[in-house]
């Protein structure tokens, strides 16, 4: 082949890879479904439900981007009379045009420019539709009494409401809005344009009034025209009895306000449950542990063992060995779903005494002198 500046900018189609790589190539009428006689209405249809459903914005399938290469490629040239003519009479070589090129380069565009291309619109919602309000989020720190037991909790916030002057016109009380001039009040401006798939417009919001529609031509001192204003609120949030840490409550409503009428937020309420001095929590069973000395296990005692809400009487037996467990039932935490409540496990720890007096040392040789040593291997308290 020629090449530089004498090369030739018409000539043969030279043999090799690029007559292989257009016979590989399918037919045209093939890629888009249509018969050889389909109308340019046929073939724009195809087409459009074609682009449509493998465009690679909308459909992530491997190979999705090739096949709409190749639908594009097809269309390029059945859509144009002449090149159709050409295709009919040479095939793929009568449609690659004098340089024997493909359509490698054609620009695919974003899913969102087809999408207005085929329906005539914007694949936004207009700026005039009622808006929510955003959802809030706040901590509320409780003690293990009061996730057993539930607890009205206030919480102090603050969150964007509806103008309390203007009652959320943004306007000055007394004055309305003005139409927007620029684009008649429908917050919307077309532009008419060609492309290859034909004439069509595309919808954009107003720059001037956002996609509002009109002008705030007198703002309200309170909110300065925004429709809404900033304000702290003193929330109740009912805590059930149940909870966790983690946990999060619900409350409908209470978030910030919407636009253009639209409903508020919610509030959303995670809840910490404060580590007790006393009680370990495990699901709804709470753990205690309850130090004796030596004596007391070995002859056995009664001893007043809390718990969440009094005082309990428990006796403990002789002989009573470290890591012995008493079960309370159902005075640990209610079940959040449902009727009843955990246990309450008392855990036994016997204290061996640091330091001796000199008669309670007396005792324990005295003692010792009647007890015989533990076999070997056996394990003691």
């Amino acid at each position: 082949m020629v090449s530089g500046e004498n090369a030739p900018i018409w000539g043969p189609t030279p043999v090799g890879d690029s007559n292989l790589k257009m016979a590989e190539k399918r037919d045209y009428y093939e890629v888009l479904g249509v018969p050889r006689n389909a109308t340019e209405e046929d073939i724009k249809k195809a087409f459009r439900t074609l682009a449509f459903k493998y465009h690679p914005d909308r459909n992530r399938e491997d190979g999705a981007e090739a096949k709409f290469k190749e639908i594009n490629e097809a269309y390029e040239v059945l859509s144009d009379a002449a090149k159709r003519a050409n295709y009919d009479r040479f095939g793929h070589a009568g449609a690659a045009g004098p340089f024997g090129q493909g359509f490698e380069g054609f620009d695919m565009g974003g899913f969102g420019d087809i999408f207005e291309a085929f329906f005539g619109g914007t694949a936004t919602a207009s700026r005039q539709a009622p808006q929510r309000g955003s959802d809030l989020r706040q901590t509320v720190t409780i003690t293990l009494e009061e996730a057993a037991f539930g607890a009205d909790k206030e919480l102090n916030i603050t969150r964007v409401e509806t103008c309390s002057l203007c009652g959320g016109t943004g306007s000055k009380p007394g004055t309305q809005p003005a139409k927007c001039p620029n684009c008649n009040g429908s917050g919307q401006v077309r532009r008419v344009h060609q492309s290859i798939f034909g004439r069509f417009t595309n919808v954009t919001a107003c720059p001037r009034c956002r996609g509002e529609g009109r002008i705030i031509t007198d703002p309200c001192p309170q909110c300065r025209g925004a429709g809404r204003e900033r304000r702290q609120r003193t929330i109740v949030v009912h805590v059930p009895p149940g909870v966790d840490s983690d946990s999060r409550i619900k409350l409908t409503g209470e978030g910030e306000s919407g636009l253009r009428g639209g409903s508020s937020g919610d509030l959303y309420v995670d809840v910490t449950v404060r580590p007790h001095p006393v009680f370990r929590r495990d699901g709804d069973d709470i753990y205690f542990e309850l130090p004796l000395n030596v004596v007391q296990a070995a002859l056995g005692t009664e001893v007043d063992v809390p718990t969440l809400n009094s005082n309990m009487r428990l006796k403990v037996p002789p002989g009573s060995q470290t890591g012995a467990l008493f079960r309370l039932k159902s005075k640990g935490i209610p079940h959040l779903r449902g009727g009843g409540r955990g246990d309450e496990n008392v855990v036994l720890r016997v204290l061996t005494p640091e330091s001796l007096t000199k008669r309670q040392r007396e005792l324990f040789e005295q003692l010792a002198e009647t007890m015989a040593p533990p076999a070997q291997g056996t394990k003691t308290g």
